[in-house]
């Protein structure tokens, strides 16, 4: 029986941290602990799991021994939560799991196209306060600069 999850993020990574902070304000009925994926805990507490890969992709870790990545970590942490155990349940089934895979991927590809400094900056500061303040300026969001400009 699972007791504890433990949660290996990319402590780095804008999404990640959104995801946590996310995760953490909801009602758990199998706690969730956060450990930084490659950190020097993770490497302690997991010596057997690749650093590399755990900071490539979530991966969950079970007090019972299981270790879940992709859509199975991420349904791993709704199954954790009080009202979303139901919605994870959906999810696993065959008809719905390759949605599930999807979404994880999707999840994963965008986390990697945020890994420049400067959009990740602009994750944590919040995008309201930066799109609000370029309006103000006469900027306008324009795709081909990433964010707000002058044109």
């Amino acid at each position: 029986m699972i007791t504890r999850l433990t949660v290996l993020y990319d402590a780095g990574c804008g999404l990640c941290r959104t995801a946590r902070t996310w995760l953490t304000a909801r009602s758990q009925i199998v706690p969730l602990e956060f450990v930084a994926a490659g950190s020097d805990e993770a490497r302690r507490r997991y010596p057997a799991l690749d650093p590399a890969e755990t900071l490539a992709d979530i991966t969950v870790v079970a007090d019972d021994g299981g270790v879940y990545t992709g859509d199975a970590a991420w349904l791993t942490c709704l199954w954790a939560l009080d009202g979303y155990r139901g919605l994870a349940a959906r999810l696993a089934q065959p008809h719905l799991r390759p949605l599930a895979r999807r979404v994880a991927a999707s999840a994963g590809s965008l986390r990697q196209a945020l890994r420049s400094k400067d959009f990740a900056q602009g994750w944590d500061q919040g995008f309201d306060d930066g799109w609000a303040a370029g309006r103000k300026a006469g900027g306008r969001y324009r795709r081909d600069c990433g964010g707000t400009c002058d044109i």
